[in-house]
Protein backbone atom coordinates (compact mmCIF):
# COMPACT_ATOMS: atom_id res chain seq x y z
CA UNK A 1 0.00 0.00 0.00
CA UNK A 2 1.25 3.27 -0.39
CA UNK A 3 0.44 6.11 2.31
CA UNK A 4 1.00 9.94 1.45
CA UNK A 5 0.68 10.93 5.09
CA UNK A 6 2.17 13.50 6.64
CA UNK A 7 2.52 11.59 9.89
CA UNK A 8 4.53 9.09 9.20
CA UNK A 9 19.02 -6.44 16.36
CA UNK A 10 20.69 -8.49 16.17
CA UNK A 11 21.76 -9.46 12.39
CA UNK A 12 20.43 -13.19 13.11
CA UNK A 13 17.20 -12.17 14.04
CA UNK A 14 16.48 -9.91 10.90
CA UNK A 15 17.59 -12.81 8.28
CA UNK A 16 16.01 -15.48 9.92
CA UNK A 17 12.56 -13.27 10.13
CA UNK A 18 13.29 -10.81 6.68
CA UNK A 19 10.03 -12.02 4.33
CA UNK A 20 10.39 -12.09 0.56
CA UNK A 21 9.67 -8.92 -1.25
CA UNK A 22 5.61 -8.90 -2.28
CA UNK A 23 4.08 -6.05 -3.88
CA UNK A 24 0.88 -6.87 -1.82
CA UNK A 25 2.87 -6.38 1.61
CA UNK A 26 3.19 -2.95 3.35
CA UNK A 27 5.14 -0.27 1.79
CA UNK A 28 5.52 3.21 3.18
CA UNK A 29 6.25 6.58 2.08
CA UNK A 30 6.80 9.08 4.74
CA UNK A 31 7.11 12.91 3.71
CA UNK A 32 10.71 14.69 5.24
CA UNK A 33 10.60 17.76 5.59
CA UNK A 34 14.42 19.38 6.19
CA UNK A 35 15.72 22.81 7.77
CA UNK A 36 19.14 24.74 6.36
CA UNK A 37 22.32 26.31 7.50
CA UNK A 38 21.77 28.53 5.25
CA UNK A 39 19.61 32.11 5.28
CA UNK A 40 19.15 34.78 2.72
CA UNK A 41 22.06 33.24 0.55
CA UNK A 42 25.28 32.96 3.99
CA UNK A 43 25.91 30.40 5.70
CA UNK A 44 25.58 29.82 9.54
CA UNK A 45 29.54 29.24 10.21
CA UNK A 46 28.88 29.35 14.05
CA UNK A 47 26.16 26.80 13.54
CA UNK A 48 28.43 24.71 11.11
CA UNK A 49 31.21 24.52 13.50
CA UNK A 50 29.18 23.41 16.22
CA UNK A 51 27.60 20.47 14.08
CA UNK A 52 31.24 19.64 13.41
CA UNK A 53 31.89 19.17 16.70
CA UNK A 54 28.56 17.33 17.70
CA UNK A 55 29.31 14.83 14.63
CA UNK A 56 32.53 13.66 16.16
CA UNK A 57 30.50 13.12 19.57
CA UNK A 58 27.98 11.18 17.66
CA UNK A 59 31.09 9.12 15.98
CA UNK A 60 32.52 8.62 19.59
CA UNK A 61 29.22 7.36 21.12
CA UNK A 62 28.75 5.17 17.91
CA UNK A 63 32.42 3.64 19.07
CA UNK A 64 32.12 3.27 22.88
CA UNK A 65 28.42 1.70 22.27
CA UNK A 66 30.04 -0.39 19.91
CA UNK A 67 32.65 -1.39 22.33
CA UNK A 68 29.94 -2.02 25.45
CA UNK A 69 27.82 -3.76 22.96
CA UNK A 70 30.15 -6.62 21.44
CA UNK A 71 33.11 -6.01 23.95
CA UNK A 72 35.54 -5.25 20.67
CA UNK A 73 36.21 -2.44 19.48
CA UNK A 74 35.66 -0.66 16.30
CA UNK A 75 37.26 -1.07 13.34
CA UNK A 76 37.64 2.64 12.96
CA UNK A 77 38.28 3.71 16.53
CA UNK A 78 41.69 4.07 17.32
CA UNK A 79 40.91 6.12 20.33
CA UNK A 80 42.07 9.23 18.91
CA UNK A 81 39.01 10.81 18.62
CA UNK A 82 37.54 9.45 22.13
CA UNK A 83 40.45 11.07 23.80
CA UNK A 84 39.68 14.62 21.65
CA UNK A 85 35.87 14.48 22.62
CA UNK A 86 36.16 13.99 25.99
CA UNK A 87 38.38 17.14 26.02
CA UNK A 88 35.81 19.14 24.27
CA UNK A 89 33.59 18.29 26.68
CA UNK A 90 35.45 18.93 30.04
CA UNK A 91 36.01 22.11 28.32
CA UNK A 92 32.31 22.55 27.72
CA UNK A 93 31.22 21.83 31.12
CA UNK A 94 33.73 24.60 32.50
CA UNK A 95 32.52 27.34 31.01
CA UNK A 96 29.14 29.36 31.70
CA UNK A 97 26.94 31.79 29.97
CA UNK A 98 27.15 30.15 26.84
CA UNK A 99 24.45 30.57 23.76
CA UNK A 100 22.65 27.31 23.02
CA UNK A 101 24.42 25.42 20.49
CA UNK A 102 23.51 24.18 16.95
CA UNK A 103 23.93 20.65 17.84
CA UNK A 104 23.57 17.78 15.27
CA UNK A 105 20.00 17.73 15.92
CA UNK A 106 19.30 21.04 14.71
CA UNK A 107 19.02 22.32 10.90
CA UNK A 108 20.41 19.18 9.73
CA UNK A 109 18.34 15.56 9.64
CA UNK A 110 15.21 14.83 7.72
CA UNK A 111 12.02 14.45 9.97
CA UNK A 112 8.46 12.72 9.73
CA UNK A 113 6.24 12.06 12.76
CA UNK A 114 6.10 8.60 14.23
CA UNK A 115 3.48 7.17 16.64
CA UNK A 116 4.28 6.06 20.17
CA UNK A 117 1.65 4.24 22.78
CA UNK A 118 -1.82 2.47 23.17
CA UNK A 119 -3.52 5.09 23.01
CA UNK A 120 -1.58 6.30 20.16
CA UNK A 121 0.63 10.21 20.45
CA UNK A 122 2.20 11.20 17.20
CA UNK A 123 5.85 12.81 17.72
CA UNK A 124 7.84 14.55 15.08
CA UNK A 125 11.54 12.92 14.66
CA UNK A 126 13.98 13.22 13.27
CA UNK A 127 15.71 10.16 10.79
CA UNK A 128 19.31 9.86 11.45
CA UNK A 129 21.00 6.82 9.71
CA UNK A 130 23.71 7.29 12.07
CA UNK A 131 22.57 6.46 15.08
CA UNK A 132 20.55 3.62 16.26
CA UNK A 133 17.93 4.74 19.42
CA UNK A 134 14.16 5.95 19.27
CA UNK A 135 13.88 9.02 21.87
CA UNK A 136 11.10 11.60 22.59
CA UNK A 137 10.49 13.43 25.59
CA UNK A 138 8.24 12.21 28.71
CA UNK A 139 5.56 13.80 30.71
CA UNK A 140 8.08 13.76 33.71
CA UNK A 141 10.74 16.09 31.65
CA UNK A 142 10.20 19.80 33.26
CA UNK A 143 13.09 21.64 32.24
CA UNK A 144 13.04 24.15 29.60
CA UNK A 145 14.53 22.69 27.04
CA UNK A 146 11.19 19.67 26.71
CA UNK A 147 8.80 22.92 26.95
CA UNK A 148 6.39 23.02 24.14
CA UNK A 149 7.13 19.30 22.40
CA UNK A 150 5.58 16.46 22.53
CA UNK A 151 5.25 14.28 25.12
CA UNK A 152 5.41 10.67 26.01
CA UNK A 153 3.48 9.61 28.82
CA UNK A 154 4.33 6.31 29.77
CA UNK A 155 1.67 5.69 32.48
CA UNK A 156 -1.39 6.33 29.83
CA UNK A 157 -0.31 4.01 27.44
CA UNK A 158 -1.14 0.25 27.90
CA UNK A 159 1.46 -0.93 26.48
CA UNK A 160 4.21 0.51 28.16
CA UNK A 161 6.68 -1.69 29.91
CA UNK A 162 9.09 -0.13 31.89
CA UNK A 163 12.33 -1.81 31.28
CA UNK A 164 14.64 -0.07 34.23
CA UNK A 165 17.36 0.76 32.34
CA UNK A 166 18.26 4.24 32.32
CA UNK A 167 19.44 6.10 28.83
CA UNK A 168 22.08 9.38 28.66
CA UNK A 169 24.23 11.10 25.95
CA UNK A 170 26.03 13.75 25.98
CA UNK A 171 26.40 17.03 23.62
CA UNK A 172 29.01 19.35 22.64
CA UNK A 173 27.88 22.47 25.31
CA UNK A 174 27.72 19.59 28.14
CA UNK A 175 24.36 19.15 28.11
CA UNK A 176 22.45 15.73 28.19
CA UNK A 177 19.51 13.64 27.00
CA UNK A 178 18.49 11.49 29.95
CA UNK A 179 15.98 9.23 30.35
CA UNK A 180 14.39 5.72 30.84
CA UNK A 181 13.87 2.74 28.64
CA UNK A 182 10.33 1.35 27.96
CA UNK A 183 9.37 -1.08 25.42
CA UNK A 184 5.68 -0.01 23.42
CA UNK A 185 4.00 0.06 20.22
CA UNK A 186 5.50 2.40 17.44
CA UNK A 187 4.14 3.01 14.23
CA UNK A 188 5.31 4.55 11.14
CA UNK A 189 2.68 5.22 8.53
CA UNK A 190 1.05 1.95 10.03
CA UNK A 191 3.86 -0.13 9.91
CA UNK A 192 3.42 -1.15 13.19
CA UNK A 193 6.36 -2.51 15.94
CA UNK A 194 5.67 -4.02 19.00
CA UNK A 195 7.46 -4.31 22.36
CA UNK A 196 9.94 -1.98 20.24
CA UNK A 197 12.39 0.04 22.56
CA UNK A 198 11.98 3.48 23.50
CA UNK A 199 13.58 6.22 25.55
CA UNK A 200 10.99 8.88 27.50
CA UNK A 201 13.68 11.37 28.41
CA UNK A 202 13.47 13.32 31.38
CA UNK A 203 16.15 15.48 30.54
CA UNK A 204 16.42 17.30 27.30
CA UNK A 205 19.60 18.75 25.72
CA UNK A 206 19.73 22.41 24.74
CA UNK A 207 19.72 21.49 21.50
CA UNK A 208 16.31 20.47 21.73
CA UNK A 209 14.75 23.12 23.00
CA UNK A 210 11.88 24.25 20.60
CA UNK A 211 13.08 27.53 19.38
CA UNK A 212 16.15 25.41 18.30
CA UNK A 213 14.61 22.22 16.89
CA UNK A 214 11.35 21.84 16.58
CA UNK A 215 11.03 17.98 16.36
CA UNK A 216 10.00 16.27 19.61
CA UNK A 217 12.85 13.58 19.04
CA UNK A 218 15.48 11.27 17.01
CA UNK A 219 14.88 7.70 15.87
CA UNK A 220 17.47 6.08 15.09
CA UNK A 221 18.09 3.96 12.00
CA UNK A 222 21.66 2.08 11.78
CA UNK A 223 22.34 -0.87 13.57
CA UNK A 224 21.74 -2.59 17.38
CA UNK A 225 25.63 -2.34 17.47
CA UNK A 226 25.86 1.09 18.34
CA UNK A 227 22.35 1.59 19.95
CA UNK A 228 23.25 3.19 23.67
CA UNK A 229 20.55 1.14 25.10
CA UNK A 230 21.51 -2.03 23.25
CA UNK A 231 18.21 -2.53 21.61
CA UNK A 232 17.12 -3.49 18.12
CA UNK A 233 16.19 -0.30 16.56
CA UNK A 234 12.63 0.83 15.00
CA UNK A 235 13.38 -0.24 11.53
CA UNK A 236 14.95 -3.72 13.26
CA UNK A 237 11.98 -4.42 14.52
CA UNK A 238 9.29 -3.63 11.40
CA UNK A 239 11.42 -6.30 9.68
CA UNK A 240 11.89 -9.08 12.46
CA UNK A 241 7.97 -8.81 12.94
CA UNK A 242 7.51 -8.63 9.34
CA UNK A 243 5.77 -5.42 9.02
CA UNK A 244 7.51 -4.73 5.26
CA UNK A 245 7.61 -6.23 2.25
CA UNK A 246 11.55 -6.13 1.87
CA UNK A 247 14.31 -5.59 4.90
CA UNK A 248 15.31 -1.85 3.05
CA UNK A 249 14.55 1.85 3.37
CA UNK A 250 15.44 4.26 0.68
CA UNK A 251 15.93 8.25 1.62
CA UNK A 252 15.36 10.80 -1.03
CA UNK A 253 16.61 13.98 0.54
CA UNK A 254 14.95 16.45 -1.73
CA UNK A 255 14.57 20.65 -0.11
CA UNK A 256 10.85 19.89 -1.21
CA UNK A 257 9.26 16.61 -1.51
CA UNK A 258 11.89 14.88 0.58
CA UNK A 259 10.78 10.94 1.21
CA UNK A 260 11.37 7.79 3.23
CA UNK A 261 10.78 4.72 1.75
CA UNK A 262 10.01 1.93 3.80
CA UNK A 263 9.84 -1.81 3.28
CA UNK A 264 10.88 -1.39 -0.92
CA UNK A 265 12.75 0.59 -3.66
CA UNK A 266 11.55 3.39 -5.20
CA UNK A 267 12.76 2.89 -8.23
CA UNK A 268 10.55 6.19 -9.04
CA UNK A 269 12.70 8.32 -7.13
CA UNK A 270 16.20 7.54 -9.15
CA UNK A 271 17.36 7.71 -12.74
CA UNK A 272 19.81 5.36 -14.95
CA UNK A 273 20.15 1.28 -14.77
CA UNK A 274 19.85 1.05 -11.75
CA UNK A 275 20.63 1.13 -8.19
CA UNK A 276 24.78 0.79 -7.28
CA UNK A 277 25.40 -1.59 -4.38
CA UNK A 278 28.48 -1.53 -2.16
CA UNK A 279 28.94 -3.92 0.85
CA UNK A 280 29.05 -2.83 3.97
CA UNK A 281 33.08 -2.73 5.35
CA UNK A 282 32.35 -3.56 8.95
CA UNK A 283 30.37 -5.85 11.17
CA UNK A 284 26.99 -4.24 11.19
CA UNK A 285 27.26 -1.05 13.16
CA UNK A 286 27.08 2.01 11.03
CA UNK A 287 25.96 2.21 7.45
CA UNK A 288 29.76 2.14 6.40
CA UNK A 289 30.86 1.72 2.74
CA UNK A 290 34.05 2.19 1.01
CA UNK A 291 33.98 5.57 -1.03
CA UNK A 292 36.98 4.12 -3.81
CA UNK A 293 37.77 7.50 -5.09
CA UNK A 294 36.95 11.81 -4.96
CA UNK A 295 38.08 13.10 -8.62
CA UNK A 296 37.66 17.01 -9.87
CA UNK A 297 36.71 16.68 -13.41
CA UNK A 298 38.79 14.10 -14.71
CA UNK A 299 41.34 14.21 -12.18
CA UNK A 300 41.55 11.67 -8.87
CA UNK A 301 42.50 13.51 -5.97
CA UNK A 302 42.08 11.05 -3.41
CA UNK A 303 42.70 7.41 -4.99
CA UNK A 304 42.73 5.47 -2.48
CA UNK A 305 39.46 3.76 -0.60
CA UNK A 306 38.07 5.43 2.63
CA UNK A 307 36.00 4.12 4.66
CA UNK A 308 32.87 6.10 4.42
CA UNK A 309 29.58 6.55 7.04
CA UNK A 310 25.89 6.93 5.02
CA UNK A 311 24.62 9.68 7.38
CA UNK A 312 20.88 11.81 7.19
CA UNK A 313 22.37 13.16 10.51
CA UNK A 314 25.52 14.94 9.08
CA UNK A 315 24.60 17.82 6.83
CA UNK A 316 28.48 18.15 6.05
CA UNK A 317 30.57 15.56 3.68
CA UNK A 318 33.37 15.52 6.37
CA UNK A 319 36.52 13.74 4.83
CA UNK A 320 40.22 13.54 6.74
CA UNK A 321 41.90 16.74 6.67
CA UNK A 322 45.18 15.66 4.05
CA UNK A 323 42.36 14.23 1.74
CA UNK A 324 39.91 17.74 1.90
CA UNK A 325 43.57 19.85 1.24
CA UNK A 326 43.76 17.64 -1.94
CA UNK A 327 40.15 18.12 -2.71
CA UNK A 328 40.31 21.97 -2.63
CA UNK A 329 43.75 22.15 -4.70
CA UNK A 330 42.34 20.99 -7.77
CA UNK A 331 39.26 23.66 -7.44
CA UNK A 332 40.21 27.12 -8.78
CA UNK A 333 39.97 29.84 -6.65
CA UNK A 334 39.41 28.04 -3.17
CA UNK A 335 41.26 29.13 -0.02
CA UNK A 336 41.89 27.27 3.44
CA UNK A 337 39.73 29.09 5.68
CA UNK A 338 41.32 27.70 9.25
CA UNK A 339 41.89 30.98 10.58
CA UNK A 340 39.14 32.88 9.40
CA UNK A 341 36.00 30.46 9.57
CA UNK A 342 37.86 27.30 11.91
CA UNK A 343 39.80 24.28 11.00
CA UNK A 344 38.91 22.13 8.59
CA UNK A 345 36.63 24.53 6.33
CA UNK A 346 37.63 25.81 2.74
CA UNK A 347 36.19 28.77 0.82
CA UNK A 348 35.27 28.35 -2.83
CA UNK A 349 34.32 31.13 -4.91
CA UNK A 350 30.53 31.97 -5.46
CA UNK A 351 30.22 32.31 -9.10
CA UNK A 352 32.35 29.43 -9.77
CA UNK A 353 31.17 26.59 -7.95
CA UNK A 354 32.45 23.54 -9.14
CA UNK A 355 29.98 21.01 -11.50
CA UNK A 356 32.54 18.06 -12.02
CA UNK A 357 33.61 16.99 -8.21
CA UNK A 358 32.53 13.19 -7.70
CA UNK A 359 32.63 10.51 -5.33
CA UNK A 360 32.73 6.72 -6.67
CA UNK A 361 31.33 4.00 -4.98
CA UNK A 362 30.65 0.38 -6.10
CA UNK A 363 32.66 1.53 -9.10
CA UNK A 364 29.90 4.19 -10.23
CA UNK A 365 31.04 8.14 -10.00
CA UNK A 366 28.47 10.41 -8.06
CA UNK A 367 28.77 13.72 -9.27
CA UNK A 368 27.93 16.32 -6.48
CA UNK A 369 26.11 19.28 -7.55
CA UNK A 370 27.09 22.92 -6.88
CA UNK A 371 23.46 23.59 -4.86
CA UNK A 372 24.49 21.01 -2.67
CA UNK A 373 28.20 22.17 -2.01
CA UNK A 374 28.02 25.55 -1.75
CA UNK A 375 26.60 26.50 1.72
CA UNK A 376 26.45 29.93 0.86
CA UNK A 377 27.94 33.13 1.29
CA UNK A 378 30.80 34.00 4.10
CA UNK A 379 29.22 37.78 4.15
CA UNK A 380 26.57 38.97 2.18
CA UNK A 381 29.00 40.73 0.53
CA UNK A 382 31.57 38.26 -0.22
CA UNK A 383 32.47 36.20 -3.27
CA UNK A 384 33.53 33.59 -1.11
CA UNK A 385 31.41 30.74 -0.47
CA UNK A 386 31.70 28.12 2.40
CA UNK A 387 32.32 24.59 0.80
CA UNK A 388 30.22 21.53 1.79
CA UNK A 389 33.63 19.28 1.99
CA UNK A 390 35.06 19.78 5.10
CA UNK A 391 38.42 17.96 6.74
CA UNK A 392 38.43 16.58 10.12
CA UNK A 393 40.37 13.41 10.86
CA UNK A 394 37.47 11.21 12.36
CA UNK A 395 38.75 7.83 11.61
CA UNK A 396 36.24 7.56 9.13
CA UNK A 397 34.72 10.14 6.43
CA UNK A 398 30.72 10.74 6.32
CA UNK A 399 29.03 10.92 3.58
CA UNK A 400 26.21 13.41 4.82
CA UNK A 401 23.71 15.24 2.73
CA UNK A 402 26.41 17.41 0.55
CA UNK A 403 26.77 13.84 -1.12
CA UNK A 404 23.19 12.07 0.41
CA UNK A 405 20.82 14.91 -1.60
CA UNK A 406 22.45 14.40 -4.72
CA UNK A 407 21.47 10.44 -4.54
CA UNK A 408 18.55 8.03 -3.84
CA UNK A 409 20.30 5.90 -0.90
CA UNK A 410 18.63 2.45 -0.15
CA UNK A 411 19.89 0.78 3.58
CA UNK A 412 19.63 -2.99 3.47
CA UNK A 413 19.35 -4.53 6.08
CA UNK A 414 18.87 -7.95 4.43
CA UNK A 415 21.82 -7.94 2.51
CA UNK A 416 24.09 -5.49 4.44
CA UNK A 417 24.91 -2.84 1.53
CA UNK A 418 23.63 0.58 0.27
CA UNK A 419 22.81 1.21 -2.67
CA UNK A 420 22.79 4.22 -4.62
CA UNK A 421 21.54 5.81 -7.79
CA UNK A 422 21.50 9.62 -9.46
CA UNK A 423 18.39 11.22 -7.55
CA UNK A 424 15.19 12.02 -9.70
CA UNK A 425 14.95 16.24 -9.20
Amino acid sequence: MRLKIASLALFSLLVAASPTSDPKEPIARIPVARRSFTKDGVADIDALKEHLVNVRLKIARGFANFENNTGALHPNDNGVLRKRVAEELRLARRKTGLDPLTDDLDGVLWQGNVNIGTPANTFSVDFDTGSSDLFVPSTACTDANCAGHEKFNTAASSTAVDQHQTFSIEFADGSTVAGEVFHDTVSIAGLTATDQAVVAATQYSAGFALDVSPPDGLMGMAFQAISNSNSPPVFATLVAQGQTSAPVFGFTLLDSGGELFLGGTDASAFTGGGLTFTPLVTAPAFWEVAAQRVAVGARGVVARAQDAIADTGTTLFIVDTASARAIYAAIPGSADAARTLGEGFFTIPCDAVPDDVSVTLGGTAFTLSPDTLNFGRVSARSNACVGGIVGDDLGVWILGDVFLRNVYTEFDVGNLRVGFAPVVL
